[in-house]
This record gives C-alpha cells, sequence and structure tokens, in this order.
C-alpha cells in the first residue's frame, strides 16, 4: 500500500540525505494503515513537485512522546549533534496537541530509501 504526506522543508531534506530515518506522526487512524513493507510519498510543503518515495521498515509505537523520545535514538529523528541536547517531547507539541497524543499515542515511523 502508498500512502502520501507532507513534510516541511528541514526534514524533507533530512530524509533525503539519509540522516533522518524515522519520521514521528501521531499514531491517529491514518498512521494506523501503515504496515511494514509499504511505501510512503513524502511531499516537499514548499514544493508540491518535489516528493521522495520510501518504503517502512519497521513501525514504533509509544502511549507519548515523552515514551518514544526515551527509547528511539533522536539523532534518526530528525535532531543533530547540536540540537539534540534539547530534544524535548514538547518539540512535537508544535505539530499535536497533548489531547491528540492522549487519544491515539504516537509512532515512529522507520523508513529506508528505495
Amino acid at each position: 500500500m502508498t500512502h502520501k504526506m507532507n513534510l516541511n522543508p528541514s526534514p524533507f531534506e533530512n530524509i533525503r540525505n539519509g540522516t533522518k530515518t524515522i519520521e514521528l506522526r501521531l499514531y491517529d487512524e491514518k498512521r494506523r494503515k501503515i504496515k511494514i513493507g509499504d511505501t510512503i510519498i513524502f511531499t516537499n510543503n514548499n514544493s508540491n513537485d518535489e516528493t521522495l518515495e520510501v518504503k517502512v521498515v519497521g513501525l514504533h509505537i509509544f502511549d507519548s512522546f515523552e515514551a518514544l523520545y526515551d527509547k528511539l535514538p533522536l539523532l534518526k529523528c530528525g535532531y543533530n549533534e547540536q540540537t539534540v541536547q534539547t530534544a524535548a517531547p514538547k518539540d512535537m507539541e508544535a505539530y499535536y496537541s497533548r489531547e491528540r497524543q492522549q487519544e491515539y499515542g504516537v509512532v515512529g515511523i522507520e523508513i529506508g530509501r528505495l
């Protein structure tokens, strides 16, 4: 199955250059349909013509971003050596409210390039 998701330019580039291999998302109805082996087509929010096609190689499901941040390697989640020192689960509140996180849980979608 193929899924479509949008990404801001920075995470899009990090996936393209291979430094980001885990995409963090709310584990809502849309993400619950994702299975290992599926394909995701990411579209750059700044350029609808720019896409990346990746394969899902792992799913890491947690009750909260607190639990996810405690278990997953943040350097694979879009942080770098400079930003990982201040990485915090509340960073994800810019995208998903605490209420929605509590309602659905969260997922780290591990990806590989095709």
